[in-house]
């Protein structure tokens, strides 16, 4: 057991029935298996299902099992009450996820999920941030391949600069170099329920609109709209706009914020695709920006993901650029192997609630981002076990 809150378990995996929740599963048998000192449990909606998925995985017949459903709110505190973690794949989470969030924040019981629902995430800060300050609870959003690898990527190069010069950095562009992976259906169907209520709310679309919602602000220097393709002559390429970046940008200002700004409070921020040199860069680049098949009726479902040869064949590689205070450019980078939107983003959600649980009584209860909850332990972590490299290249 890692928890010395007389918890029965380390962590339990809520959704283990969905194509990602499976995937953690998998992983925690071949890193966490019986012997190791993690304690941990599946969850589900039909007890059937999560026996038939223990089976199908080869998991120990003594597996447990806890049945829960998002909607049903006793099932939700009986699942809480018995673990020090949870790990939650079940989306879209503004359906799907308050009874659970609210539980853990007034009952002190830890919290991460893959999250990119920035309306979401900015209501529920709003409305349990004071019972899980005063429960000691510790809720982390966004903890996939949204936004982990460019939370940390900033973290990492802000850190660096602020070490070797005394001052951050006050612009970063974050680059993805190149990927190679399918997007999930839970990401797909967390775009049209959240542009379904923008479009039917005009608050909603506000909080869209505003860089800075996570970070509870209103306002605060203008940030790159990273909206449009354009050539960067100092990357020597095209850029295109990266779908993620609505999610990734928010993430990181809140960072910021919760790190007592240590970028500055005039950092500025933003995310884009490089699509190479010429002419064919910049025709990329527009197929890019044209591109809105994600959120359409052709786009992925949710329980429907790429087959384990093209996990295995996916990967990722970011880079994070900056002019730090004495005119030198830094770089540092963030690659992954395995397809972003489910092979790296089950170990990288599993890690990051075994970190959380090995350090939960040094951080203090609030809702929180990767970087400044969990930090450099994070990226150690990831480095380890889960593929991911963190570099710094200048």
């Amino acid at each position: 057991m890692l928890n010395n809150a007389n918890k029965k378990y380390d962590v339990v995996i809520f959704g283990a029935t969905g194509f990602t929740g499976k995937l953690v599963v998998e992983y925690f048998l071949s890193q966490y298996a019986a012997g190791s000192n993690v304690s941990w449990a599946m969850a589900g909606r039909n007890l059937k299902k999560l026996a038939e998925v223990r089976d199908e995985l080869n998991a120990p017949a003594d597996t447990p099992l806890i049945e829960a459903n998002g909607n049903d709110v006793d099932s939700i505190a009986k699942l809480v009450k018995q673990t020090a973690v949870v790990l939650t794949t079940v989306g879209p989470y503004q359906i799907y996820g308050e009874n659970l969030v609210r539980t853990c924040a007034s009952s002190g019981t830890g919290y991460v999920d893959l999250c990119g629902e920035p309306t979401w995430m900015h209501d529920m800060i709003g409305k349990y941030q004071t019972q899980a300050e005063n429960s000691g609870a510790k809720i982390i959003f966004s903890c996939g391949f949204d936004s982990i690898p460019f939370d940390l990527g900033v973290y990492h190069l802000q850190q660096t600069a602020i070490a070797e010069t005394g001052s951050p950095i006050e612009y970063v562009k974050g680059r993805v170099r190149k990927m190679q992976g399918k997007f999930s259906g839970g990401t797909a169907a967390s775009l049209k329920a959240t542009m379904k209520a923008a479009f039917s709310d005009p608050n909603v679309m506000k909080v869209l609109k505003n860089p800075y919602s996570l970070a509870l602000a209103t306002d605060g220097v203008e940030q790159p709209n990273g909206d449009k393709p354009y050539f960067d002559d100092a990357l020597g390429s095209w850029v295109a706009p990266f779908i993620m970046a609505a999610i990734n940008t928010r993430n990181i200002h809140r960072s910021n914020m919760l790190l007592g700004h240590q970028y500055g409070q005039d950092f500025k921020y933003d995310e884009m695709l490089l699509t190479g040199p010429g002419a064919s860069g910049e025709a990329t680049a527009n197929a890019v920006a044209n591109d809105k098949s994600l959120g359409g009726d052709d786009g992925p479902k949710p329980g429907e993901g790429p087959t384990k040869e093209e996990r295995d064949n996916g990967f990722y590689a970011l880079m994070f650029v900056g002019e730090d205070k004495k005119g030198k450019t830094r770089i540092s980078s963030v690659s992954g192997k395995l397809d972003p939107g489910y092979g790296s983003t089950s170990k990288m959600i599993a890690e990051s609630a075994l970190c959380l649980v090995e350090n939960y009584e040094t951080i203090a209860g609030g809702f929180y981002t990767p970087a400044p909850a969990l930090g450099n332990k994070l990226i150690k972590r990831l480095t380890d076990n889960a593929g991911l490299t963190f570099k710094i290249e200048a």
